[in-house]
């Protein structure tokens, strides 16, 4: 059974995301504040965790950037800002997707079953692929770079391995949104954009002149392994 961690201020979200979540047969847990969240995400065996980004202790992407520091959970943030600047501001620092307020709550439980089972899809993999001077276990679900640990999110993960499993295919935004966030993904393509950036950001020594992850201008984006182009 996968444990949602709801953390939200206000009671009735609490409630009625709960109650929602729990017919879906989820184990829900619930923190009101940003310090009971670190402390649930430090305690249980979280699968995802729903965010409200206005906290009256912390902000949500304060919190976010906590937990990244040591998991790469699944995060959906909730938020009441619309604009597209705050958006890719989740993303960027770790979100794996985000809804706006007021939500329906069948739509976020969409949201939640298709991370979940995005997740799970690469849980299957086993194989190790080496590029460059990078290591990615797919089984284990990590990146190294010249022997040391790579941080990411479970979208960045999906894309570099997306990306790196068929090197040199030119891939456009909307087939890497459909690979990566899948069909039912609901936003713009240039998130994509946002998670080649943290990508490059981690993996390229110089994220201006990257050797990975080339952009094919007009068309999208490909990953170029090093060693074969005299790299």
């Amino acid at each position: 059974m996968s444990t949602i961690l709801i953390v939200d201020d206000e009671p009735q979200i609490l409630e009625i995301l709960s109650s929602y979540l729990r017919k879906e047969g989820y184990h829900v847990i619930t923190a009101e504040d940003g310090r009971q969240a670190l402390e649930c995400a430090a305690t249980y065996p979280i699968s995802l965790i729903i965010l409200d980004l206005m906290l009256p202790d912390m902000t949500g992407e304060n919190v976010c950037r906590e937990i990244r520091k040591a998991s790469r959970v699944p995060i959906l943030m909730l938020t009441a800002k619309s604009g597209e600047a705050d958006r890719i501001t989740g993303l960027e620092i770790g979100a794996d997707d985000y809804i706006v307020k007021p939500f329906s709550p069948r739509e976020l439980v969409a949201r939640v079953r298709a991370i979940l089972r995005r997740i799970g899809e690469y849980q299957v993999l086993s194989d190790l692929i080496g590029m460059g001077d990078l290591m990615i276990s797919l089984r284990e679900k990590n990146v190294t770079k010249k022997g040391q640990a790579v941080e990411m999110t479970p979208n960045e993960f999906r894309l570099l391995t997306t990306l790196v499993r068929h090197p040199g295919r030119t891939w456009s935004r909307d087939e890497l949104v459909e690979e990566v966030l899948g069909m039912d993904f609901i936003g713009s393509d240039r998130t994509i954009d946002t998670h080649i950036k943290n990508l490059r950001q981690k993996l390229e020594d110089d994220p201006k002149e990257p050797k990975y992850i080339k952009t094919v201008y007009g068309l999208g984006y490909r990953f170029d392994n090093p060693a074969k182009n005299g790299g």
